[in-house]
């Protein structure tokens, strides 16, 4: 544990939790005082079956080696550092395996985290999409997603699975893969299946998913990297977009 004099010249810091075995870290973690030993005295109220303490309980507790990546920092540098690190350690395939124990991505890491120039350019200059055919279905992959990873990447992370009502699949003959808010690609559905999943509670549901191809290019031109930033509603808590949300949105903006 660290000392008051130490806890004062730290400050905020970013801290890694590390294997010594093999010296890879499974956890990235900001705060202050004594906070990166906190995991391991289970001083924070969270679920400790996931995979961080998971990880803790098969290396050991007392063996658990903390690594300080930075100290000395603001607390919003300290979120910025996190967020860095997170982003860069699941964008490296060999590093695919590190931080199995952040769920979450850092702080902003959606909004200003790790992308490819071409993201770049495409996010600040992309046109609004204020209507979608109504064979179309917008689905969100912020969690599925590994950046800049071209589109096989992208097709797997919209392809399965999503909860809808029955009758909703057989509509979408197209499905639009968004990904902060960008459309990064436009897949033509050959055809619909559905498969079990498990949701947050534990309770089986029939998740739908697809298989497909990118789209044809008139179909794909009419909606590749255009955005539905500023017309998505903050907090909207769904994967899916269906066309008549889309317009519902887009009246309450213009009106």
């Amino acid at each position: 544990m660290f000392d008051e004099k130490t806890c004062e010249i730290l400050s905020f810091y970013v801290y890694l939790l590390v294997d010594p075995e093999t010296n890879e870290p499974f956890y990235v973690g900001k705060g202050k005082e004594n906070r990166v030993f906190a995991h391991i005295n289970l001083d924070i109220k969270e679920n400790t079956e996931n995979l961080k303490y998971q990880e803790i309980q098969r290396i050991g507790s007392d063996k658990v080696k903390h690594v300080i990546v930075r100290h000395g920092l603001s607390e919003s540098a300290a979120f910025a550092v996190e967020a860095s690190l997170i982003d860069t350690f699941r964008y490296i395939p060999s590093f695919n395996t590190f931080v199995k124990g952040n769920i979450q991505g850092g702080v902003n890491s959606i909004e200003n985290g790790l992308m490819t120039s071409d993201e770049i350019i495409s996010i600040y200059n992309a046109e609004p999409l204020k209507v979608i055919d109504d064979n179309c279905l917008i689905i969100n992959i912020n969690k599925n997603y590994k950046k800049g990873a071209g589109v096989e990447a992208i097709y797997n992370a919209t392809k399965e699975t999503w909860k809808m009502a029955e009758w909703r699949p057989p509509k979408y003959c197209y499905v639009l893969s968004e990904y902060r808010g960008l459309i990064r690609e436009v897949f033509k559905i050959k055809e619909w299946y559905t498969k079990e999943r498990l949701d947050k509670y534990g309770n089986v549901y029939l998740g739908y998913g697809f298989n497909g191809e990118v789209a044809d290019i008139d179909t794909r031109n009419k909606y590749i990297n255009k955005t539905i930033q500023g017309i998505k509603p903050q907090g909207y808590g769904y994967p899916t977009v269906y066309p008549e949300t889309l317009r519902e949105w887009v009246s309450k903006i213009e009106n």
